[in-house]
């Protein structure tokens, strides 16, 4: 158990000022009301003295009492109790079983002698019923065995209201509205004098120890129970706190709010409402009384008065937090509530959580430090102060006073330890993430962001890059120093740009690039630098660095061109500058032109022409002297034949001059396909390169998007190629044949049949053969369904005609048209099929003004 200072114990009335007329008596009872002390003595002496505090640096008080006046109430008796009520000017004393009406001011008897006889207890009722100001409600225990009294007392008179008996004789008793707490013989009761229900609490043996029955708030009582523990009771029969553990010969308990003080024959104990511990231990000898009186808690010898004063809450909770009793201190504060004002509660209980959790993290008991700084609403300013040099030199925070530490920085903290050193910073890094985007931040996320900065950079954490990508607050020049102080170039590039400084940015990163400074965060920085210039708005930062990205890699470094928005690409960055830029660098001209031809599909002569002669340059330079075959060819070569044959806008003439004596007789091929010089193509393809399945090809992309005449054209013109006289050459009967077998449908079959050698055998042309004549017999069956549909059409149109026909249409004189309304003047109308006639002219103009609302639109 460890100690708490709760009270201090403080003399109120020597033995001196209780000296009678004849002999000192022995004090029985005490009773306070505020200034007013009243003592009762075994000699029958009322002793009245006015009680004086004076309040005492250290938080508690001393008290001085001055003797009044005292009376003796004429009896051999002692003063057993003495009840005030101060709203009647009225003091209740009880001697001899009989309870008499005093003036509290003159201690002199009501003039009318108004008693209650036959009381061996008494307790006032603070929760009274009657809803009189002027009256008070007493309970008493009366000599009639196993009864219960309730009376009103007023200021010259009393008021039996009720009587109640009790299952067994009652020891002692509290009272809370319609509520009685009894001790009786062998248990606790609660009884509604009202209702008379009993309800059982719990047994006791009052032979072997004095009852406690207190009242310590409305409906709730604290009762002496067995095995030395303070019971807590509602009216209801319930308890709602855990008990305390006091000892086991107590003979008076008090409550003053959180603790339960409770005396026996040697000690005063505090003990705990909140958590139930025991928290105080006062010597105290020969003490028999101990009450408390609207927060005063005194005790009494049989020689003199003292008095429990209770030490500010604020200052218990400050000597337990710097003892570390955090837990201790957090529920005492918590306690604390129902005490103090709303307003003022809240200001204290926030600071006690944030000195907490400063006491949590010194003992680097970070996730309780976090939860008590968040429910303490720290300054987070406060926590970075500790970390040297972590808050910007412009940050004009001060620390909270008084402190809500002892620690001048994390150096005494950790007294040097740099691992609990790298801890705490470890710890920092997580909360200041947290916290940044709450409201915890708002007014100081400068002084947040730059000191997370400062430790993602001096921890070499993968986060800094994500902080300063992202919105942040870090202040330029501290952050600046930092980062350049640690070597973090490539960060501080970033910071730059952050801050719309992409030259210094960009600078930094190509001096990284350069190998000038050292920092290996990124080994694709430069690609990132092509990246960064392709997606930059500054064109001129971007025409600064287009010569050193390209001298760099002329394929990756002209992406600064290829990739750029196409909304940007106008201004300074329109083709024509681009590709003049581009001439010392080939490879990458090659690279943008295709950009715009391929990707971009620009219809413009130059482009496409330009970039065919430079995919012909790097095929000549590849092939010096090359045989010029067809097979084998390399990536450029195909992508020139490519561009050949897919556009018509290149310079045909100007290419077939550069190509022709070059080697290049599959480009030549292309080249007069696109001039429509077919033979001299297919020639080429054929009895030069021996190409057959190109010279198919050719047919098909030289008539891909023309019509079949067209495409049955070229075929036609290869096969003749194929059969035309010369000495024998078995590939090209092959070829023939492979020719017809497998492009069936791009041949007229009569026409083929003409040309074919006689020698030729059916079964060599079976596939041939076989297709055309289920093309035919297609064509032909196809051609019936037209025709038999046609037949149908023509048909219904007949059977229309006729039943047009087969009704008569009277004419006369009188019969008007339905559009002009004049007669008709001659047997020439147009009747409708509604059956509305009207003039031949008239039927005319109709269709060749605007329809009027007439009698149909068919004639």
């Amino acid at each position: 158990m460890m100690s708490t200072k709760a009270f201090t114990l403080v003399s109120a009335v020597e033995q001196e000022l209780l000296v009678g007329d004849k002999e000192q008596g022995h004090i029985e009872c005490v009773e306070c009301c505020g200034k007013n002390l009243y003592v009762g003595t075994s000699d029958c002496i009322i002793y009245h003295f006015l009680l004086e505090e004076r309040a005492l640096p250290t938080g508690t008080a001393t008290f001085s009492a001055t003797k009044q006046l005292h009376r003796h109430l004429g009896f051999r008796k002692p003063v057993s109790e003495l009840r005030a009520a101060s709203a009647l000017n009225r003091l209740l004393v009880l001697c001899d079983n009989s309870i008499t009406l005093v003036n509290m001011m003159s201690l002199e008897p009501v003039p009318s002698g108004a008693r209650i006889k036959g009381a061996m207890a008494l307790a006032l009722n603070e929760n009274p019923v009657s809803g009189d100001p002027f009256c008070v409600e007493v309970c008493i225990i009366s000599v009639k065995r196993r009864t219960v009294q309730v009376f009103l007392v007023f200021e010259d008179r009393v008021q039996i209201v009720r009587e109640v008996s009790t299952p067994e004789q009652p020891l002692a008793v509290a009272v809370d509205g319609h509520f009685l707490c009894l001790a009786l013989t062998t248990q606790y009761i609660i009884l509604n004098y009202n209702t008379g229900v009993a309800q059982d609490l719990f047994p006791y043996c009052g032979d072997e120890k004095r009852p406690i029955v207190k009242r310590i708030g409305r409906q709730e009582f604290l009762l002496a129970g067995p095995g030395g523990l303070g019971m807590f009771a509602t009216v209801a029969g319930i308890s709602q706190r855990a008990p305390v553990h006091w000892s086991e010969n107590v003979i008076g308990a008090a409550v003053c709010f959180p603790y339960v003080i409770a005396l026996d024959n040697e000690f005063i104990t505090v003990h705990s409402m909140l958590d139930q511990q025991q928290k105080q231990t006062l010597p105290f000898k020969e003490g028999h009384i101990l009450q408390d009186f609207e927060g005063r808690v005194i005790v009494a010898t049989s020689k003199g008065v003292y008095i429990l004063v209770p030490l500010p809450l604020e200052k218990q909770i400050q000597d337990l937090l710097a003892s570390r009793r955090v837990e201790e201190a957090l529920v005492l504060a918590k306690g604390a509530r129902r005490n103090i004002p709303k307003e003022k509660f809240q200001v204290m209980y926030r600071r006690i959580l944030q000195q907490a959790g400063f006491i949590q993290f010194a003992q680097l008991q970070f996730l309780e430090a976090k939860e008590l700084f968040r429910s303490g609403q720290l300054d987070v300013r406060e926590l970075i102060s500790l970390y040297p040099f972590l808050l910007p030199t412009s940050s004009s925070f001060t620390r909270s006073h008084p402190p809500l530490h002892e620690y001048a920085d994390l150096n005494q903290l950790t007294q040097g330890d740099q691992e609990k050193m790298a801890k705490c910073k470890r710890f920092l890094m997580s909360y200041l993430n947290e916290v940044r985007s709450t409201e915890v931040a708002n007014g100081y996320k400068e002084d947040i962001d730059t000191a997370l900065l400062k430790l993602y950079a001096e921890a070499d954490h993968d986060s800094l890059l994500d902080l300063l990508v992202t919105e942040n607050s870090c202040l330029l020049t501290d952050s600046a120093a930092w980062l350049e102080k640690h070597k973090k170039y490539f960060a501080l590039g970033l910071l730059y740009h952050y801050n719309n400084q992409d030259a210094a940015a960009v600078q930094l990163w190509v001096n990284i690039v350069n190998g000038d400074i050292h920092d290996s965060t990124r080994s694709d920085l430069y690609e990132y630098v092509v990246d960064f210039l392709t997606y930059s708005l500054d064109q001129e930062l971007v025409w600064k660095y287009v010569d050193w990205v390209l001298q760099k890699s002329e394929e990756v470094g002209v992406q600064v061109f290829t990739r750029r928005p196409l909304d940007e690409q106008q201004n300074s960055f329109n083709p024509d500058n681009i590709i003049t830029c581009l001439k010392k660098y080939p490879k990458a001209l090659i690279k943008y032109l295709e950009h715009l031809v391929i990707d971009r599909k620009l219809q413009r002569e130059e482009y496409h022409t330009r970039l065919a002669l430079l995919y012909l340059d790097e095929v000549l330079q590849q092939r010096p002297g090359a045989s010029g075959t067809g097979a084998g060819a390399t990536e450029t070569q195909a992508k020139l034949r490519r561009l050949l044959q897919k556009s018509d806008l290149y310079r045909v003439h100007l290419l077939l001059d550069r190509v022709r004596g070059a080697g290049l007789p599959m480009e030549s091929a292309i080249l007069h396909g696109k001039l429509e010089e077919h033979e001299e193509a297919l020639r080429i393809l054929v009895h030069e390169l021996r190409d057959f399945s190109a010279a198919q090809d050719y047919c098909l992309w030289c008539s891909d998007g023309r019509d079949l005449a067209y495409r049955q054209r070229l075929f036609h013109m290869l096969l003749a190629m194929y059969l035309q006289p010369s000495p024998a050459v078995p590939e090209l009967t092959v070829a023939a044949t492979d020719l017809l077998n497998h492009h069936a449908a791009e041949f007229d079959a009569a026409r083929v049949l003409q040309l074919l050698p006689g020698s030729w055998s059916v079964q060599l042309l079976r596939p041939f053969l076989t297709g055309a004549v289920r093309d035919s017999v297609h064509t032909r069956r196809t051609a019936q369904v037209a025709l038999g549909l046609a037949k149908s059409e023509n048909l219904i149109y007949k059977y229309d005609k006729m039943k047009l026909k087969g009704s008569s249409v009277r004419l006369s004189d009188k019969k008007l048209c339905q559009m002009c309304q004049n007669p008709f003047c001659e047997p020439v109308f147009v009747r409708y099929p509604n059956g509305g006639l009207v003039h031949t002219h008239c039927a005319a103009s109709r269709h060749t003004n605007a329809s009027p609302p007439g009698p149909g639109a068919r004639t």
